[in-house]
């Protein structure tokens, strides 16, 4: 049998794309076997898929101060020769890597092992674990035609994001009952990313009182961020994380605004739902989400608001805007002719297996 190992984690969006992948890679005939960290977020998310799950040790390759550093690179290593081991034990035909720092010693010890190895890199450019990693691939998927430059020439392919089926099987009724809403007015959800988004989530709330007034207001507000005195309030529903109901929750959502992480996004957009991206500023973070925020809004996709210009006034500004444009975002996404990223995906995986 055909045995592929598939890795990535650290948050969500590093695993959410293997997981829509594993059905197809099944009806391929593929054995699947997966390697993450010991405790990261990929562990329960895997499990839960019924894929055999080995842990090894990681650490994040910071590029800034922390008296991390200082042991982190040990770990890492350390996680090399455990994934080295267990290379040699499952002998894959291939390793498919969406990237995460658990993704670093994988890669690597796929190399070492003289098995072929495909990554998939989400954001406009490269992260510092997928740049380790390049060098080691046979071939680098990618979301954005600009990423391209980025790339060694011959590696590099635009196939954009596997999408889980489900999302796209989500109901409208089943959700308005899931959250007791009505379908009087139009619904917002607000979606901070799996660890939350407290900027977001205050400002949102902040201007809950005008937004209430025209809309509902379902937020996924991160685990640990929920507010107790808002559980009451008429037309609004907050939940830390939903997995199950998320795609009754699309389907019901008028509007989404939402952080620009890659894989959202291109989710998003494949709903063809109306959206309003507050990408993380680039004081938070190396600026991917500004840059993938920008590319979709060039391309008619999304509305976006920078964290900086962030205010109630402005937040009610911008929603009003897109819901009243909502059409036109529609009809961009719908004429977007987006690619199937999964069969892509899976021509890639038996072309380099072979």
């Amino acid at each position: 049998m055909k045995h592929i190992v598939l890795t990535g984690g650290g948050t969500a969006g590093h695993v959410t794309p293997n997981i829509a992948l594993i059905p197809h890679l099944r009806e391929l005939g593929y054995e699947i076997s997966y390697i993450g960290s010991y405790t990261g977020i990929e562990k329960s998310l895997i499990e839960a898929e019924g894929i055999p799950y080995y842990g090894i040790a990681t650490g994040k390759l910071r590029r800034y101060i922390d008296l991390k550093n200082l042991s982190d690179p040990f770990r890492v290593i350390k996680g090399y020769f455990e994934a080295r081991k267990l290379i040699k034990k499952l002998k894959p035909d291939i390793v498919f890597s969406k990237g995460g720092f658990v993704s670093v010693p994988v890669v690597f010890a796929a190399s070492s092992r003289r098995v072929p190895v495909i990554i998939h890199e989400s954001d406009m450019t490269p992260g510092l674990a997928n740049r380790l990693s390049i060098p080691k691939a046979s071939k680098v998927c990618c979301n954005f035609p600009e990423t391209l430059k980025n790339l060694p020439e011959g590696k590099a392919v635009v196939t954009g994001t596997p999408i889980r089926e489900e999302l796209k099987a989500g109901d409208k009724q089943r959700g308005l009952a899931f959250t007791k809403l009505s379908d009087a007015k139009p619904v917002i959800l607000v979606m901070g990313g799996s660890l939350g988004a407290v900027n977001v989530n205050n400002h949102v709330r902040e201007a809950l009182p005008e937004l209430l007034k025209k809309y509902q207001v379902v937020h996924l507000c991160g685990k640990g961020h929920l507010d107790e005195s808002l559980k009451d309030l008429e037309g609004y529903r907050q939940y830390e994380y939903i997995k199950k109901e998320l795609p009754d929750l699309f389907a019901m959502a008028d509007l989404i605004i939402s952080r620009a992480g890659a894989n959202a996004i291109c989710e998003i957009s494949s709903l063809a739902i109306p959206n309003l991206l507050i990408p993380l500023s680039a004081q938070a973070s190396r600026g991917d989400q500004i840059l993938n925020a920008h590319s979709f809004e060039k391309q008619g996709y999304s509305l976006v608001l920078e964290e900086e210009n962030l205010t109630k006034e402005s937040l009610l500004t911008a929603v009003d805007r897109l819901y009243k444009e909502r059409d036109s975002f529609i009809s961009a996404m719908k004429g977007s002719g987006q690619t199937d990223s999964i069969a892509i995906i899976l021509k890639l995986i038996e072309e380099c297996r072979k």
